[in-house]
């Protein structure tokens, strides 16, 4: 990892969403009869060493790639950019902070990218040139009652939140949410480009490494419907966590792990953060309505398991310790967690104003 310094000079590129992921599993089939047969994403292009999904509303190539690889791990969090310039822009503002950067075609479907290995270890893509696909958004006979229509966010973990977030915000990232305790730690935070709750966050823990990608539905029986679809397979194992409510962003959730590990998330109907102003929803980490709302037992794989990322050279990055306390630690007790807010009338977060 690179020491996070002052803010370049270089001007920061242009970002306008979260838009790809690559993922390394170790076997294609089981893989797509996960994310294709049981989830519904559609398929631009497979051959034998990689899968191309995306979802219903996407009109660029992909949304999703399935790589074959040895172990499981995340090859890059892929990120579109205003303009072609934009690109040339992240590759001057990646060097100056002294990351190490390449440029090409890497994937299918994607030209003249740069991908750069972050301050905090994480291999991001930038990019403008794609192909476009046909947009499936009236394909109603292709699509299913759990259509998968929005690759929605990603979320990252990281030891040090504070000093992550400022390199985000430093990108051009605007935070929208949060969790705190009285003490000053930070264990999570969002952040958005698109005017949705976020388009990446950072959870508090070792890491690098990547918590959950998360594809959007248009409601929640969309969701309803993926279990009910799970448990028909006889995959219901594949559920860790949900349905349910979250407190932080408001939105309906049910997590999945595929069949390596990945974590998944299916999420829907969080709220717009357009504004300049929007305000910051800072969150108590002794509530337990902020992971859900309905006050439900988060599991403690939630927050222990998550999946590696490679550098450049697609190696393992090295894992840091997070040396502040987690969440884990001081939200889950014998009982496997603890309600600890003060009182019934404390709300359990607060609205501050936008910087």
């Amino acid at each position: 990892m690179t020491e996070i310094t002052a803010q370049p000079t270089a001007q920061a590129p242009d970002i306008l969403r979260c838009a790809y992921m690559e993922l390394v599993v170790t076997d294609l089939q089981k893989s797509r009869e996960f994310y294709v047969d049981a989830l519904g994403l559609v398929v631009t292009h497979e051959d034998d060493e990689a899968i191309y999904l995306r979802s219903f509303e996407e009109f660029i190539h992909h949304n999703l790639v399935l790589r074959k690889g040895d172990e499981p791990a995340v090859a890059v969090f892929g990120f579109r950019v205003r303009s072609q310039a934009d690109v040339d822009a992240a590759e001057a503002y990646y060097k100056e902070l002294g990351c190490e950067t390449r440029r090409g075609d890497f994937v299918k479907g994607i030209r003249n990218a740069v991908r750069v290995q972050d301050p905090l270890g994480f291999p991001y893509e930038f990019f403008y040139e794609v192909d476009h696909v046909e947009r499936l958004a009236w394909a109603y006979d292709q699509q299913g009652p759990g259509a998968l229509v929005r690759l929605d966010h990603f979320n990252q973990v990281y030891p040090d939140v504070v000093s992550g977030a400022k390199y985000l915000e430093n990108l051009g990232f605007k935070r929208t949410e949060d969790i705190k305790d009285e003490e000053g730690v930070t264990y999570a935070a969002w952040f958005c480009r698109k005017h949705t709750v976020h388009d990446t966050a950072l959870t508090g823990g070792d890491g690098p490494r990547m918590h959950h990608v998360a594809f959007a539905t248009h409601e929640k029986h969309n969701i309803l419907y993926i279990c009910d679809k799970l448990g028909a397979l006889r995959k219901s194992d594949m559920i860790e966590r949900g349905p349910g409510r979250h407190g932080v962003s408001n939105a309906f959730y049910l997590y999945l792990r595929d069949p390596d590990g990945h974590r998944v998330e299916i999420y829907t109907q969080d709220y717009y953060t357009g504004d300049p102003d929007n305000p910051v929803v800072s969150w108590d980490v002794h509530d337990n309505q902020r992971r859900d709302w309905w006050g439900h037992t988060v599991v403690p794989s939630w927050y222990t398991d998550a999946s590696t990322v490679l550098d450049l050279d697609g190696n393992a990055v090295p894992i840091v310790k997070r040396e502040e306390s987690s969440e884990m630690e001081v939200t889950i007790g014998a009982d496997g967690f603890s309600y600890t807010r003060k009182d019934d009338t404390d709300k359990g977060f607060k609205l501050g104003n936008q910087v």
